[in-house]
């Protein structure tokens, strides 16, 4: 992609109005735009970040069996009725005159859904999952795309015969969780948390990543890194995971939970299967969700720097951002031109700056703030060679094209 025919431009200045670290770079960076508060328009560049997040969410769903579908987010009210959230769920958008909501999540959908194809035990277990619009009447939304109104989700539900069955899928899922967020490079920085149950269990889990953006509060064990939410740390002074008691308190954010539902859906809409003696049962149902924009503006606060954003090489929009310089000069613009080509035709997404009138410190300028994970330089100084630097890198080297795309491909 050349940069002069990029739908979006960098901005020097940060929107007055936006206080929050992610929200403040990534409309910097032409990532998103601010449509209103807690309503961001993903912009080329942050949508291919977002596909990014996606894909490999896509990949762990795929691998533990989930099949993929897409719901509506238009909902009939009966539907909310029947579980007696329509009136009791605070953040429902409703839209009275027309007995409809717009989900804020899919449990009422889903749940009579699964009654149409689930009457046996040879149905189950069930596993079926969607990357959808998610709208949530947050009174104050704040801390940019970290708590929208309006937002990707991906929630996977599964549906069991028997407990048994639904605690052994569980841990598939904290499993595949685990690998997406260290496929994100997050996985240092995130900590299997025990948290409140709500209305669904005595304990629910999380999945919090540090960082001093974090509405959250957790106590982290010394021992095994698992966490306790603040919120229930008073009943459970021990850790679950290795019995330690040496915790150190962190701000996170919430980046993914997982939920043992049970019947909580099944009982509202009679979702039953009949077992091998001919006996009806309830079905047991889990939910497990990831806020792709939330894990987006995470990823911004945990790693970037003074100077702008830090992709993490799997999601970064183009892995490399060449910088042509003295492109007036026309063998500096036949070698730049050059090593675009080549660095295409080895498969590698890259971001060209050819544009004739940025000065060479704004086109730095900009792609420190754009956060590609390599720099490429072309220009009257480096001959026939370019010069190569990481972004998380404090120097920069001169290497023949064949030694940059080696170079390149062996990031991850």
């Amino acid at each position: 992609m050349k940069q002069s025919q990029l739908f979006s431009k960098t901005l020097k200045v940060a929107p007055k109005d936006e206080p929050s670290q992610n929200a403040q770079l990534l409309i910097r960076g032409g990532y998103v735009d601010k449509l209103m508060a807690g309503v961001y328009s993903l912009l080329p560049l942050g949508w291919r970040v977002m596909k990014n997040i996606e894909a490999i969410i896509r990949e762990e769903m795929n691998a533990i069996g989930g099949q993929e579908l897409y719901l509506p987010s238009m909902h009939p009210k009966v539907n909310w009725q029947q579980t007696g959230r329509w009136d009791s769920l605070d953040v429902l958008y409703r839209l009275a005159e027309d007995d409809v909501a717009f989900g804020p999540t899919h449990e009422e959908v889903i749940a009579p859904l699964a009654k149409k194809f689930v009457q046996s035990y040879r149905d189950l277990p069930l596993a079926v999952y969607q990357i959808q619009n998610k709208f949530r009447r947050e009174r104050r939304a704040k801390s940019g795309l970290l708590r929208g109104r309006e937002f990707i989700m991906k929630d996977l539900y599964s549906f069991h015969a028997d407990e048994a069955d639904l605690d052994a899928y569980y841990e598939r899922v904290r499993g595949a969780y685990e690998r997406i967020f260290a496929r994100l490079g997050l996985g240092r920085q995130t900590h299997y948390t025990y948290a409140a149950g709500g209305s669904f269990s005595k304990y629910s889990h999380e999945f919090q990543t540090v960082t001093a953006a974090g509405e959250d509060t957790i106590h982290i064990c010394a021992g095994c890194g698992r966490a306790i939410n603040e919120e229930i740390k008073a009943e459970m002074a021990v850790c679950p995971g290795c019995g330690g008691t040496d915790f150190t308190a962190a701000a996170a954010v919430e980046v993914g939970n997982i939920f043992k539902l049970k019947t909580k859906y099944s009982d509202p809409f009679k979702l039953t299967y009949t077992d091998a003696t001919g006996t009806e049962q309830p079905v047991l149902m889990g939910c497990y969700g990831i806020g792709l924009q939330r894990l987006m503006g995470t990823i911004v606060e945990v790693f970037a720097d003074d100077q702008g954003i830090v992709w993490p090489v799997a999601v970064a929009p183009y892995r490399v951002h060449l910088i042509g310089l003295n492109l007036d000069d026309p063998s500096v613009r036949a070698q730049a031109a050059k090593v675009y080509q080549e660095l295409q035709q080895a498969g590698l997404a890259v971001l060209f700056d050819d544009r004739p009138e940025a000065t060479a410190g704004a086109k730095f300028a900009d792609a420190d703030l754009l956060g590609m994970p390599v720099r490429l330089l072309v220009s009257a100084k480096t001959g026939g060679k370019v010069e190569y630097k990481l972004r998380t890198g404090t120097t920069a080297e001169l290497l023949d094209t064949a030694a940059a795309l080696a170079a390149i491909k062996a990031l991850s």
